[in-house]
């Protein structure tokens, strides 16, 4: 048996890709897959800091778990029950957190990317030069801390109309997916 699959979840497009691809390796394995959802206040920890309510910190820590539980739905109906999966909510940001869950050597780190720069998938390997996981790109934090390998997957690339109905979906919680705009000068 290998080392654990660590999945990013964030419940981006990329991210549901990475979940159903880490289930994959996690088959292939035998390993365990991990699930991780980092959050952070929604002012910053600095502001948080300056005012702490530890309702409001339970309160955005069950909307983490939430969001993971329905990650994990969207993605692939829900938990696979021939594996071992490991749910993980975790304050932080989400580089540091994926790399100090993903610590081992064996583990394999999966996360999403939106649009990759030339691979549809690729392998990388531990990075010498460490840097700090704050303020910057998540992917970009983990190449350059993670100790495992680390794979980042793409996310289905979308037709350019596509994704301006998925934007405004989400904006407007559904409602012009479900029903389109009249044209005007028609009935």
């Amino acid at each position: 048996m290998r080392g654990r699959v660590v999945v990013g979840v964030s419940g981006s497009l990329a991210s549901l890709a990475a979940v159903r691809r880490g289930i994959v390796e996690a088959r292939r394995t035998d390993g365990a897959l991990v699930a991780v959802m980092a959050w952070e206040p929604p002012e910053g920890e600095a502001a948080f800091r300056r005012r702490p309510e530890a309702s409001w910190a339970r309160l955005w820590a069950d909307e983490a778990r939430q969001r993971l539980d329905r990650a994990l739905d969207e993605a692939v109906g829900g938990v696979p029950a021939d594996l071992r999966v490991d749910r993980l909510v975790i304050r932080g940001t989400p580089g540091a957190v994926l790399c100090a869950v993903a610590s081992g050597a064996e583990d394999l780190l999966l996360i999403g990317a939106a649009r990759p720069a030339r691979h549809m998938a690729r392998v990388h390997r531990r990075s010498v030069h460490r840097r700090s996981v704050h303020r910057r790109s998540v992917h970009r934090a983990v190449l350059a801390n993670a100790d495992c390998a680390v794979l980042i997957v793409a996310g289905p690339r979308l037709l350019r109309r596509e994704a301006r109905l998925l934007r405004r979906a989400t904006r407007n919680e559904g409602v012009r997916l479900l029903a389109p705009r009249p044209q005007r000068g028609r009935p």
